[in-house]
């Protein structure tokens, strides 16, 4: 695969990543905090390469495994910085379109312990659609679907169902279980992904997204709880929960942690085949590993940090946010 994203058509990847890629401008807040009372406040402002799409499909490369992009940018400085970052990394973006309305962009506020707030704007991607046979062969080949949630991505589960292309997809915060823009993902992947931020326990509502779908594993984030790993095999549904790690470093950026513990623990179980247990650990090191990173994607971290940490993993922090 060259770096400019030309691969041979029928090139075979360890993974496929789709979804929406773009720049995060993350406005570091001062300890004190906004005073709203002025027009005025002084912030730290930086732009680094961002969005689901690009801290997955970096992490999969910093550790290692063959790695093609799905997805959408404009013809503007943002895209720019975007395929600059995935050719950086040998990211395949023989499919990166174009997309008429801009590069999608997140303003993130950042809180000193590393807590954030997004202000999302995905530009086109409800209009968007892809090659459906060069994404067939595209997928042909691929051991994992990493899918996020661009409107057009729905379009690939079939796809991939057809060739038992296994689906991993990031259900990111769900607020209603009943959501209409998320069925099609909970009926057809195999792997959910999502944030427990409104679901202070996760249990019920891994037992709902298990009755919406044929998902056979789905994990929770809970940020400084740790997370939360639901399996179903033959018909009975296991639930365990797996305290935060902690690292020497703290946490000043929690942007990207979520994709890097999908990609941690998706990299391992079902690209290596490693057990549910050590899986966890690995993605949980790669979350609390990015969370050290400040405003970048480029920082993902390598099979080799990965494997000296899980050969000796730290204890539970305490509370510290992720």
């Amino acid at each position: 695969m060259s770096r400019g994203g030309h691969s041979e058509a029928r090139r075979a990847f360890d993974v496929v990543v789709a979804g929406n890629a773009g720049v995060d401008t993350n406005v570091f807040l001062p300890a004190q905090g906004i005073d709203f009372e002025v027009e005025a406040n002084f912030t730290e402002n930086l732009d680094c390469a961002g969005q689901a799409g690009v801290y997955a499909a970096r992490s999969y490369a910093a550790l290692g495994f063959r790695t093609a992009f799905i997805g959408h940018v404009g013809d503007d400085w943002p895209g720019r910085m975007v395929k600059e970052a995935f050719a950086q990394d040998g990211i395949d973006t023989a499919l990166l379109g174009h997309d008429p309305a801009g590069t999608a962009r997140s303003v993130n506020l950042i809180y000193a312990d590393g807590r954030r707030k997004n202000f999302y704007d995905g530009k086109g991607h409800f209009d968007l659609s892809v090659d459906l046979a060069a994404c067939r062969a595209l997928l042909a080949g691929a051991k994992l679907l990493h899918a996020h949630l661009a409107n057009w991505t729905r379009t690939l589960l079939p796809l991939a169902r057809e060739l038992q292309v296994p689906i991993a997809c990031d259900l990111q915060d769900i607020v209603a279980l009943d959501d209409p823009y998320r069925a099609d993902y909970l009926r057809q992947a195999d792997i959910l992904f999502a944030s427990a931020v409104n679901h202070p326990d996760p249990a019920p509502l891994i037992r709902a997204l298990f009755a919406a779908g044929p998902a056979r594993l789905v994990i929770c984030g809970m940020g400084a709880e740790g997370c939360t790993l639901g399996a179903r095999e033959a018909g009975r549904v296991d639930i365990r929960h797996f305290p935060a790690l902690d690292l020497p470093e703290p946490v000043v950026d929690t942007n990207g942690a979520g994709d890097s513990l999908a990609a941690g623990f998706l990299s391992s179980h079902v690209l290596k085949g490693l057990p549910l247990g050590e899986a966890i650990l690995r993605g949980q090191l790669a979350a609390r590993h990015a969370c050290a990173q400040r405003a970048t994607s480029a920082r993902q971290i390598t099979a080799a940090q990965l494997d000296a940490l899980a050969s000796r993993p730290p204890a539970a922090p305490g509370r510290r946010s992720r």
